[in-house]
């Protein structure tokens, strides 16, 4: 198996669960089953676009635990010999290096990091399209790239008036211009590093071109938020919001879902605003739409394989915090742009709807009570057992390092006062730093601690013993009382560690690394 997927299932078991929320088994086995029907509907042929992230969709698993992060790829792997894959990019993304915020790369590396990570578990990748191209010399370099390295790549144009003008759109003129990508599976998977890529209209324009070559094929989304069949302020849907306040996507009862079955289902903005263009396409395309909402089109069996709703709740009320720290933070750095105040104060909403208040989560009083105690950025973790350890800043060590190892201390059942990294041993690090290096600041990140922890371990053998217990820390509930250094920030990532800063920084200068 892929490494990737070996080591999101090792975090998982080393994750102190009391309970579960969400049986991942019956979510794979229903959605396989749905997939396959929307497949057989529509006579063996399905365009299936996916929305959200394929295979490190950290945000489900911590909204519905249970939920793997490629939970969404154990769905493909049991469809993988009937399905195929097209990630689609806009030329305008590459041509502008636009960045997954969440990785921090390239949405055109991001593209080669998917074909690499799709192809190391067997599933098969047909082709990248490049969408919206208008002749960008970036998107040239970039098909030239991965022509060499033996990927099919095929080019989409922009249409005018898209969508509104149905007539062009519809015509030779539109789809019709758009190079045919070629497939050979019934289940053809429609992906991309982000949105605004086109995922859609791919699947659309493939449709017409289908169409014209006689063969009936079918579209549907791959949706996993909003959950149709849970209430529109049901705080797993609530999550969502807040996960996705950047982008202006607001949760909505579906009002053509309601008229055509008179049943309340719950979808987002977008799909309802497009949904009647999509109506009047398909009615182009086939003479009549297979679809009478927006709902309608959606495969999403996550609402049916949550087993214990309270456990889904107080998860959802944790990351409706956490997002709240992260869009104020975010502020703080200048990310949000022109719309920061609006977002921001969506966030707050959120909250607020949601019943709860930063107060709810605990290490956000654990942390502000060790800094205002010892008048320096402190920080503070809750282990998955619910016990709260803090770290405070030293003269050796930052807060976030002196935390990371007063908790591998407390899980692997050594005293508070025993030093796992002797002074001796820091301080000619520092020295490094500081008169070789070029650091002013001459405390050891946490990435640093543990490159010295793992030396101490080779003849220590408490080092040793804290150094097994990395792997309890997946899962852990961390906030600090200032902004972390993307150093930091990174390696309480990669342990799994959930983070949230205070929104100020700890020094006045105005440069931050």
């Amino acid at each position: 198996m892929n490494m990737i997927l070996c080591n999101y299932e090792e975090k998982e078991k080393n994750i102190i669960m009391a309970k579960i929320g969400f049986d991942l088994e019956k979510y794979l086995r229903l959605q396989s089953e749905r997939i396959l029907e929307r497949v057989h509907t529509f006579g063996g042929k399905l365009y299936l676009e996916f929305g959200g992230k394929l295979f490190d969709d950290y945000h489900a698993s911590r909204v519905l635990p249970g939920f793997l992060p490629d939970s969404k790829m154990k769905v493909l792997l049991q469809l993988k010999d009937q399905a195929e894959i097209v990630i689609a990019i806009n030329a305008a993304h590459i041509e502008m290096n636009k960045r997954r915020g969440d990785l921090g790369i390239t949405y055109d590396l991001d593209v080669m990091r998917l074909i690499d990570t799709f192809r190391s578990i067997g599933l098969y990748v047909g082709s990248v399209v490049i969408t919206q191209y208008a002749g960008q010399h970036a998107a040239d370099l970039f098909q030239r790239k991965l022509e060499a390295l033996g990927v099919k790549v095929y080019r989409h144009y922009p249409i005018a008036d898209y969508p509104s003008n149905i007539g062009l759109i519809v015509s030779d003129d539109g789809y019709g211009k758009n190079e045919y990508i070629e497939t050979s599976r019934p289940i053809v998977i429609v992906t991309a590093p982000g949105p605004g890529s086109g995922k859609m209209a791919t699947c659309l324009s493939q449709l017409y071109q289908e169409h014209k070559r006689g063969v009936n094929a079918g579209y549907a989304k791959y949706e996993t938020f909003p959950i149709w069949n849970l209430p529109l302020k049901h705080p797993v849907n609530l999550a969502y919001e807040a996960a996705t306040a950047d982008l202006a996507d607001v949760n909505m009862i579906d009002p053509f879902h309601l008229e055509a079955y008179g049943e309340t289902t719950v979808n987002y903005n977008r799909d309802i605003e497009i949904y009647p263009v999509l109506e009047t396409i398909f009615r182009s395309i086939f003479g009549e739409c297979p679809y009478k909402s927006p709902t309608d089109m959606g495969v999403n069996m996550a609402g049916f394989a949550i087993c214990d709703d309270e456990v889904c709740r107080e998860a959802s009320y944790q990351e409706i915090i956490r997002r709240y720290y992260h869009t104020l933070c975010a502020g703080r750095k200048g990310m949000l742009g022109e719309d920061a105040e609006d977002i921001t104060c969506k966030a707050e909403l959120l909250m607020r709807t949601a019943g709860i208040s930063p107060e709810d989560r605990p290490v956000v009083a654990a942390a502000k009570e060790k800094a205002a105690r010892t008048g320096a950025p402190a920080a503070a973790m809750q282990l998955n057992d619910g016990r709260i350890i803090t770290g405070k800043t030293s003269s050796l060590l930052g807060a976030s390092s002196a935390l990371l190892l007063n908790a591998l201390k407390t899980l692997a059942g050594i005293d508070d006062d025993v030093h796992l990294i002797s002074p001796t041993i820091i301080e000619p690090i520092q020295k490094l730093k500081t008169e070789h290096l070029g650091n002013r600041n001459p405390r050891l990140h946490t990435d640093e601690i543990l490159i010295a922890l793992s030396i101490c371990a080779a003849t220590d053998a408490r080092a040793a013993r804290a150094m097994a217990a990395l792997a309890e820390l997946a899962g852990c509930e961390v906030h600090s009382s200032v902004i972390l250094s993307q150093v930091d920030s990174d390696v309480f990532k990669k342990l799994g560690v959930n983070l949230t800063c205070e929104p100020v920084y700890q020094t006045k200068k105005l440069y931050h690394k």
